[in-house]
């Protein structure tokens, strides 16, 4: 919820800090990029870090960080502090989601439970964007102080879960359990930690983590140069083409309720082949609603609605939630959160380049010619997607349960 909320929570609030604070659309574009590029490098080098040091004592105390961060935002009188304070936050949220993951996946008892449980996290996740955006919808009306108060509302959640996560003896219970599982499932590993690299090139399953890894790479960059614009500047681009702030945030609020009953229904097949049928489908709502938008443009808010309820359904059904079960089913426990923190990190940082110009993409007069290019880049994720599907038939990923045509005569052993 906190990861989501920092992105959405500062989307919904831009406009207000622009004229609060006295931005240029320059230093609207730079925030914007700045969080995404501190969310890459925590994803990165906090999750890197976190292999190194142990997972547990990271996933207890980054959401201090995250808290000290959003302080910053909340007193912020200018562009630099507001920078300053957003860029803190971002490298907590960007360290806490790969290792969050990879800590659901180490205590969950079986694979199958770990598929649904990681898939389950996006529930959490749109959550996050639901609760950010009923916040801004609030507060709306409130010029700076309603964007001081969503970002006090995220410090106050960030430390009550970090003493959570810290002091509560049932988590410490379900961490002790995990690591009784790893030492009975796996005791090499426990002894000596292994690489990425030794993963990707010296294992004796390397190929397969190589092209899968490769594939994942490409699928999470391309969808998340889609799914990252709309989350930051969906209320920018609504107030742009002429709605008022309390309405652009009505809107996204209604969006997001949307949003997380298609999840709650998704998490129900995570498990299953059923979400490669899924999946398929939201590819292809992903293609019409980019198309859509760029044949009729943004000029209308009512068509802007409608076009992003249907990115909003593709979205769900092939986008985050897949890509997590994916990392999480195919690598190894020990390098889970470095290789997914690697795959978030560099796509968040490319995000960042295009968030940083995304202000001038999304005006009412060049919308249409981004959104073409936006066609291209869903058809691109979407074959990547198709090809993740394939290698997971191939190598024989799925558990029975997860597979009812199940090429391969030989089970890969990815734990």
């Amino acid at each position: 919820m906190l990861g989501s909320g920092i992105i959405v929570g500062l989307a919904s609030t831009i406009t207000v800090w622009q004229a609060g604070l006295n931005l240029t659309n320059g230093q609207v574009g730079i925030v914007s990029g700045a969080l995404t590029f501190a969310i890459a490098f925590g994803s990165i080098f906090g999750s890197r870090i976190a292999d190194k040091v142990g997972i547990i004592r990271i996933f207890n105390w980054i959401n201090f960080l995250y808290a000290i961060g959003s302080l910053v935002v909340v007193f912020s009188t200018g562009f630099y502090s507001l920078l300053i304070g957003v860029i803190i936050a971002g490298i907590a949220s960007g360290t806490d989601l790969p290792v969050s993951l990879a800590v659901i996946s180490r205590d969950a008892p079986s694979k199958k439970m770990s598929s649904e449980m990681v898939a389950s996290t996006q529930i959490f996740w749109q959550a996050g964007q639901f609760v950010s955006t009923g916040a801004a919808f609030v507060v709306s009306t409130m010029s700076v102080t309603g964007g001081r108060i969503v970002f006090a509302f995220f410090a106050a959640v960030s430390l009550l879960i970090w003493a959570w996560r810290t002091f509560s003896t049932g988590i410490k219970k379900l961490h002790i359990e995990g690591s009784e599982r790893i030492s009975v499932q796996g005791p090499i590993i426990k002894k000596s930690k292994r690489s990425v690299m030794d993963v990707l090139f010296h294992d004796k399953n390397s190929k397969m983590y190589l092209n899968v890894f490769v594939v994942i790479m490409i699928y999470y960059i391309f969808w998340n140069f889609v799914a990252n614009t709309f989350g930051q500047f969906t209320t920018f681009m609504f107030v742009k083409a002429g709605a008022s702030q309390t309405l652009s945030t009505g809107i996204g609020l209604g969006l997001h309720i949307a949003a997380l009953f298609i999840l709650g229904v998704y998490v129900t097949i995570a498990g299953s082949a059923k979400r490669n049928t899924w999946f398929t489908i939201g590819v292809i709502f992903a293609v019409i609603a980019m198309a859509g938008l760029a044949i009729f443009g943004a000029t209308s808010v009512a068509l802007i609605v409608g076009f992003m309820l249907i990115w909003g359904v593709g979205s769900m059904l092939s986008g985050e939630a897949i890509y997590k079960v994916w990392t999480q089913e195919t690598f190894p426990s020990d390098v889970r959160a470095s290789i997914q923190g690697f795959i978030n990190g560099t796509s968040r940082f490319l995000c960042g380049l295009l968030a940083t110009v995304t202000p001038l993409l999304v005006l009412p007069t060049t919308i249409k010619t981004t959104m073409w290019g936006f066609v291209i880049i869903v058809l691109i994720f979407g074959l990547s997607g198709f090809r993740m599907i394939h290698l997971e038939k191939k190598y024989n990923l799925l558990d029975e349960e997860e597979s009812e045509d199940s090429t391969s005569d030989v089970k890969v052993t990815t734990n």
